[in-house]
């Protein structure tokens, strides 16, 4: 039997060998960082050292607090931030709508990008004056659909309201450059890090009110170092792979459409590593089960609810109807993505996609 294909990369993605041999380091001489003796100082020193390395992997100037991930840092600001009322785009990831509450909707359209017409209706609806401005969250790249929003200008409006802008780079780091937004939050485990380990990006601390504790005040609970060094190491090489991978993803969505599927947002931009399909005729749980049986790892909607497989809210957001958006499955690549499993899986697809056409019959 060949060996199962892993194409789940935007939900997580295998730990990096350079990130692994850094954590065994780390953890040899670790000690806690806040700690004022020599082995605590040598953490500290070993720390900042890992936030200046990723500062420079990402291109960054501001404030860099490490989190457990990226949901403990939208969290932070979504809370914290010294803004008015919250604009939240309508195909953010649970872990911003989470935290949304009261939030004004801001509509995509069926591409699923953010419009300048849009975002300046939710601006307006905030009431926006000096002082009060709000905090707007928008993605820079969708979970579920790869879509890549027009962050130049999302961040010239937001910036001329006086707004701040909040931007889930999850699935952005490590494969593309990074907007200026105000606040940015990942996860390591995305790009080849550990799991359980994250950074919130801060443009300017005194946006944020502080809470106390770590992290400058503005995180509770000691730093983990080995977990932090992984990141850093993981972030080190940059997004050399992602020629390899466009054309991967590019031979995949023309298989697709010559079998009768469709790719949802197929002229929007959307990042390489990301893409959703729609089988006509067959449910996203049938074919998961299909793909898995034959030794395929794909998912239906985003990492942290495809598990309950309940309907996409991204798709109902781009105006899917429900019976197509309940065709549609998520295949994401990664660092070890080969063209050999890709002409698999699409082999697989056609099998799969002419069985649905001839139950149809």
């Amino acid at each position: 039997m060949p060996p199962r294909v892993y194409l789940d990369h935007a939900a997580t993605t295998p730990l990096r060998p350079v990130a692994r041999a850094a954590m065994m380091e780390a953890y040899g001489h670790w000690a806690n960082p806040s700690s004022p003796h020599a082995e605590g100082r040598a953490a500290r020193a070993a720390l900042e050292a890992a936030r200046v390395r990723i500062a420079e992997a990402l291109g960054w100037r501001g404030a860099i607090l490490f989190t457990s991930g990226a949901s403990e840092g939208i969290a932070m600001v979504m809370a914290r931030a010294k803004t008015a009322r919250r604009i939240v785009s309508t195909v953010e990831h649970d872990a911003v709508r989470r935290v949304s509450e009261g939030a004004i909707a801001l509509p995509v359209g069926s591409d699923g990008r953010v419009t300048d017409v849009g975002l300046a209706l939710a601006l307006e609806q905030a009431g926006e004056r000096p002082g009060h401005a709000p905090l707007v969250a928008v993605q820079l790249v969708n979970s579920e659909t790869g879509v890549i929003q027009p962050a130049r200008m999302i961040g010239e409006t937001v910036r001329q309201a006086g707004g701040l802008w909040l931007c889930d780079a999850t699935q952005a780091v490590g494969k593309m450059t990074l907007p200026d937004a105000d606040f940015l939050a990942f996860s390591a485990h995305k790009f080849g890090g550990p799991p359980g380990v994250g950074a919130l990006l801060v443009r300017d601390l005194a946006t944020l009110a502080p809470s106390g504790g770590q992290e400058q005040g503005y995180r509770g609970g000691t730093e983990d170092m080995p977990s932090i060094a992984g990141m850093a190491a993981a972030l080190a090489e940059g997004p050399g792979w992602m020629e390899r991978v466009t054309e991967l993803r590019a031979h995949l969505d023309g298989v697709i459409e010559e079998e009768g599927g469709e790719i949802v947002a197929r002229g929007a931009p959307r990042l390489p590593t990301i893409a959703s399909y729609r089988m006509p005729g067959m449910a996203a749980a049938a074919q998961l089960i299909r793909f898995d049986s034959a030794g395929f790892a794909v998912s239906a909607g985003s990492a942290c609810s495809s598990g309950s497989l309940k309907p996409s809210h991204v798709l109902a957001a781009m105006g899917l109807d429900p019976q197509a958006a309940s065709e549609v499955i998520r295949v994401s690549f990664g660092r070890t993505t080969r063209r050999e499993d890709v002409w698999r899986f699409a082999d697989q697809w056609r099998a799969i996609a002419a069985d649905a056409r001839s139950r149809a019959a």
